[in-house]
């Protein structure tokens, strides 16, 4: 009956027939004055026309396909695509979240090993896979924090975050009900412990913390930031979007972190940019896994089960299980590499980003401790204050050279900021070919910088005039 559904044509056509007079015949509920008043004025062409319309559009997009896309703090790394035939297959596709359990014991036999992997690469007890980005990570771990404090009678109104932190951080803790304080960075980049120590209190319930932070530095006295905290109770949060150079290497579990996010669209070779897909796993010690998302999954008498019966849970935070085919993938991408394949693509990705640092540090301005993991960021103040081309400019005119911009003006507490992360996946000549664009740029006419790209299908655009005022227009293609 499948071959014959598909293949046989005339078969097809008659059920379509069928279904297109039943359609007609059904009463229309749309208002009159809502309707059209005549046929949809659409363009007849051929076959090879939409093809080398869409193929034309395909190749004005960039992405990390196209060239070097070097976005700091996003991890913009390639995608293996020997996932994509799997993840095309029959058993994935086909299967339905709400389907009985023992009809999908493959796909929680996966999930559940992928929650064990997670466990041990950051050092937590157990992992929930729900959370379907990396934002949503961070409001599903500090519900929990939220919900425990309430369990142990405490009554915790204030989360810290540092002046380097993802702009989601403040944004999350103030959704789950927090109020937000602000700790400063020291010279050498890193969390201010005198600033930490007079901040902390009985009110503080969270500190969120990234580790190499947004400037790619790590904070080498994370120890001392965990017994500050928890001297005074609080518990520790890890923003594991910068997670990339230490996976295999160092867990935030012995950190002293007491919750986890997981971008694995970043660090774990899946898909990131253009707003999703996404999946941000949240893992914590012992003493909070009963407040983990429901259901858990469990592993009992030989077969894989959906545990509800969790009374100190905060609940469902998504639909079922979250993105299952970007958990397939990172699913792959860690057996494919391995625990070796991990530790050295952490090293490369260190190795690459302090490679361009060195290169690019005595040309640009870098501020900061000189050691950088992952990332680094440049200052393009002394160009703007000399010559009044600003970041933005620079960024333009990468375009020219076939790159994407990296991240610009953040973290705010650079001037003219020029985040760069490299990844694991770039080759040496990549490096060497944007670090020579770099150099050249700089020495480019002041006109030609203000003015690129002047190579693009489309030139310099004002984003904040077009974000303010949106001019949708549509042309007759009969014109």
């Amino acid at each position: 009956m499948y071959r014959q559904a598909i293949y046989d044509e005339p078969l097809l056509y008659k059920k379509q027939q069928s279904r297109d007079k039943e359609a007609i015949s059904v009463p229309s509920i749309v208002p009159d004055k809502l309707k059209r008043g005549q046929e949809l004025n659409l363009p007849v062409l051929s076959e090879l026309e939409v093809m080398r319309h869409y193929t034309r559009l395909s190749e004005m997009n960039f992405g990390i396909e196209s060239g070097f896309y070097p976005l700091g703090s996003c991890t913009m790394k390639y995608n293996p695509k020997i996932a994509m035939p799997i993840l095309s297959m029959p058993q994935l596709n086909s299967i339905h979240p709400s389907q009985p359990e023992e009809t999908a014991q493959g796909i929680l036999q996966l999930f559940y090993e992928l929650e064990q992997h997670l466990s041990k690469i950051s050092g937590m007890d157990a992992v929930t896979l729900q959370p379907p980005a990396g934002a949503m990570g961070e409001f599903t771990g500090l519900s929990i924090a939220r919900a425990y404090f309430e369990y142990m009678g405490e009554n915790r109104t204030e989360v810290i975050v540092p002046d380097s932190a993802h702009g989601t951080n403040p944004a999350s803790a103030s959704m789950v009900g927090y109020e937000v304080k602000e700790v400063p960075s020291n010279m050498n980049g890193m969390v201010d412990l005198d600033a930490l120590k007079n901040m902390v209190s009985e009110k503080t319930a969270v500190l969120m913390l990234t580790n190499p932070n947004t400037l790619g530095i790590f904070d080498k006295n994370v120890l001392t930031i965990a017994n500050i905290m928890h001297e005074k109770g609080a518990l520790l949060y890890y923003d594991g979007a910068n997670l990339n150079p230490l996976i295999g290497i160092a867990t935030p579990g012995k950190m002293g972190f007491d919750i986890v996010h997981f971008n694995l669209h970043k660090s774990f070779g899946t898909p990131h940019g253009g707003g999703g897909p996404g999946a941000g796993p949240v893992g914590v010690i012992k003493k909070l896994e009963p407040f983990l998302p429901i259901p858990r999954i469990v592993y009992m008498n030989g077969k894989y089960l959906l545990e509800y019966n969790k009374p100190l849970s905060i609940g469902k935070v998504s639909p079922f299980f979250g993105n299952t085919f970007v958990l397939v993938m990172a699913y792959m991408y860690i057996l494919r590499n391995g625990k070796e394949g991990l530790v050295n693509n952490a090293l490369k990705s260190v190795a690459n980003s302090n490679y361009m640092a060195q290169k690019l540090s005595p040309v640009f301005d870098m501020p900061y401790y000189p050691k950088r993991m992952h990332e680094f960021v440049l200052s393009l103040s002394k160009m703007k204050n000399e010559r009044g081309i600003k970041a933005l400019d620079v960024s333009k005119r990468l375009l020219d050279y076939g790159v994407h911009s990296p991240t610009i003006y953040f973290p705010h507490l650079v001037d003219e900021a020029f985040m760069i992360e490299p990844t694991d996946s770039e080759s040496k000549e990549k490096l060497d070919y944007f670090i020579e664009a770099m150099i050249k740029i700089k020495d480019e006419p002041d006109d030609l910088i203000k003015n690129a790209p002047t190579s693009t299908s489309v030139g310099r655009v004002n984003e904040v005039e077009a974000a303010r005022n949106v001019e949708l227009t549509w042309k007759d293609l009969k014109e």
